[in-house]
This record gives C-alpha cells, structure tokens and sequence, in this order.
C-alpha cells in the first residue's frame, strides 16, 4: 500500500503569524493532531502538532501570545506520494513523530499520520506493499 492510498488530502493549515490558541481552536474542530504551516518564506511547510502546543502549556507559555513559526518543526521529514506505508512507519519510527507532511510537485498534497497507517492495517494493507496481510510491522 502507498502513502498516496493512505494520506489526508484535506489540509488544516496555519500562517506562521497565527498564536498557539487559533491553531489549537482550529486543529480542535477539524479534529486533527496538525496543521501545515505556510510561510511563504520558507522552503517547504513546517508543521505544528499538538504536541508542540503541549509543551509550549507545559512550559507556562502564553498560548495567546505564542506564534505558530516559534513551536513548528520547521525541517520536518517529507514523504512522497509513492512511499509505500512502510516507508513512511520507517521514517516516523527512526524520526520519534506520528505526522508527515506529503509532497507532490513541490507542493504539500497531503499529510499521513500514525492514525492514517493504522486505519490502512486494520483494512488488511501489508505496509510494506505485498499482497495478503501486515507484514513487516
């Protein structure tokens, strides 16, 4: 199975201007753990998970006050449409994080997440693309 088959294509995304409270309203109610966050300065979309709203609370940061472009992970790992589910575990599991941001044509076309992979196992995808079960999980 690929990541193409697994990811998200509708995108929850942030400017880098927006506080730590805007994202978490809008991840809150689209009921997902991330946001893309857009800067049209930077190379490539950075993103904000929950996690990183968690620790900036953890920390006794303003949430009103606290930008989305200080708490992204700005250098975060880029999967291609055509990784197998495989590939994209491998990364998540060698990298510590349950989101990566997709890729296509230098564009963000989706974002798969630990939650994406296992919805594809439970249906009976082998992660590492052959026909007939989980395989190598």
């Amino acid at each position: 199975m690929l990541v193409r088959e697994a990811m998200s294509t509708t995108l929850l995304t942030v400017g880098p201007a927006h506080t730590l409270r805007q994202a978490a309203v809008l991840m809150s109610s689209r009921r997902v753990g991330a946001a893309l966050v857009l800067d049209p300065e930077a190379a490539h979309p950075g993103i904000l998970t929950e996690r990183d709203i968690l620790n900036s609370l953890g920390l006794g940061q303003d949430p009103d006050v606290e930008r989305a472009h200080a708490h992204l992970t700005a250098d975060a790992v880029l999967a291609d449409p055509s990784w197998t589910i495989h590939d994209a575990v491998r990364a998540m599991a060698h990298g510590g994080f349950r989101h990566l941001v997709v890729m296509e044509r230098g564009e963000p076309a989706g974002i798969v997440s630990v939650r994406d992979v296992l919805r594809c196992l439970s249906r009976g995808g082998d992660p590492a693309g052959r026909a007939g079960g989980a395989g190598g999980l």
